[in-house]
């Protein structure tokens, strides 16, 4: 009874960090943008922009991420060490949780970097960094999906492939948006 409750939780959970996730990181974009902005005009948009950040970080990011990776372990101990053991799409899945929550983290960084008025990358970078959840959100669901019925070397192509793509179509919007 317990683990469709954390299965659901767990869904709740990953659908509302990785909504927080591609939010942040767009509102990156138009903070840096808001600072070519003429004065007072930039301030008052940096200064919304950072609170905006914060507020979707510790509100939306941060208990989302929590309830995920705590419904993921419990359904984990559930399920027990015999089946991680032997479900290596599962563990898999745990490195790129984990390479994501790193992300996350540093996204952290960013919102103090913008906040000071550090500027590490420029709009088009932002737009490029705004894309990383989305390959993990791929990789993730199709290891979640296929499980072990799938060629891990295929998968992994065919993610580096996608994100070929993604930043193919980021540099053709951007000569567009320039020309």
């Amino acid at each position: 009874m317990l683990l469709p409750l954390f299965k659901s939780l767990h869904i709740i959970g990953f659908v509302a960090w990785f909504a927080g996730m591609f939010y942040l990181v767009r509102m990156f974009v138009y903070h840096v943008e808001a600072l070519d902005k003429p004065q007072p005009e930039g301030d008052i948009l940096s200064r919304q922009f950072n609170l905006m950040q914060w507020r979707v970080y510790k509100i939306i990011c941060n208990p989302a991420m929590i309830i995920t990776w705590l419904c993921g372990l419990f359904m984990l101990y559930i399920y027990g060490v015999g089946w991680l053991e032997t479900n290596w799409w599962m563990q898999a899945k745990l490195v790129l949780l984990i390479l994501l929550s790193a992300y996350h983290l540093y996204c952290r960084n960013l919102i103090i970097k913008l906040e000071k008025g550090e500027v590490p990358f420029n709009s088009f970078q932002f737009r490029l960094l705004n894309e990383v959840p989305t390959l993990f959100l791929v990789a993730i669901v199709l290891l979640a999906v296929y499980r072990n019925a799938f060629n891990v070397w295929y998968t992994l192509a065919g993610i580096l492939s996608f994100g070929l793509m993604m930043f193919t179509f980021a540099k053709i919007y951007k000569k567009r948006r320039e020309g």
